[in-house]
């Protein structure tokens, strides 16, 4: 009679490891993952869209596709949307986990501050989905008011967070502790 093999299964059977893997992902949860952009003018100004889906203004991003990083998402939205390309230095400045409400699942809404535009970057900008209705930069008084509740919670700690160099993380639009 042989010893059992007591190997751990990544050195006795790979492809047995490799099926083990694929079961357990399979079966761990989905998170949807949301990126938008803040983006600004030269009078600090925050740029703002209006989808025509539903019935508040938002910030410029979307969904990421499935196995879609998130700054590759931000960066099609943003070309898809507004014919925006991604200027360099952007930084995550804000992940907010939203708990699960209405039809939807949990998800990651992620902020990434892609700067300030210049007079004539902003007058290249178009609408160019057929989801968007119209764009606007408009003062952070005047966003709070387009804003839903909560995505203006997000952009405020997103701004904060931007002005001091840091990332502001949050569970449904505030602080995380």
């Amino acid at each position: 009679m042989t010893d059992p093999d007591t190997r751990p299964l990544y050195e006795r059977d790979p492809a047995a490891y490799r099926a083990h893997l694929a079961e357990g992902n399979a079966n761990q949860a989905r998170k949807r993952v949301g990126v938008d952009a803040l983006v600004r003018d030269r009078d600090g100004r925050i740029l703002l869209v209006d989808p025509v889906y539903k019935p508040d203004w938002d910030l410029p991003g979307g969904m990421a596709e499935a196995n879609e990083p998130p700054i590759d998402a931000l960066r099609r939205e943003l070309a898809e949307e507004l014919g925006l390309g991604l200027p360099g230095g952007v930084a995550l400045v804000c992940v907010d986990w939203v708990a699960p409400h209405g039809p939807w699942d949990d998800s990651m809404m992620m902020i990434f501050d892609a700067g300030t535009l210049t007079p004539d970057q902003a007058a290249t900008l178009r609408v160019g989905d057929a989801e968007l209705a119209a764009f606007e930069f408009c003062p952070p008084e005047e966003a709070r008011k387009r804003l839903r509740p909560h995505v203006w919670a997000r952009l405020a700690a997103a701004v904060s967070a931007a002005d001091n160099g840091s990332v502001a993380y949050l569970h449904n639009g505030r602080l995380a502790s």
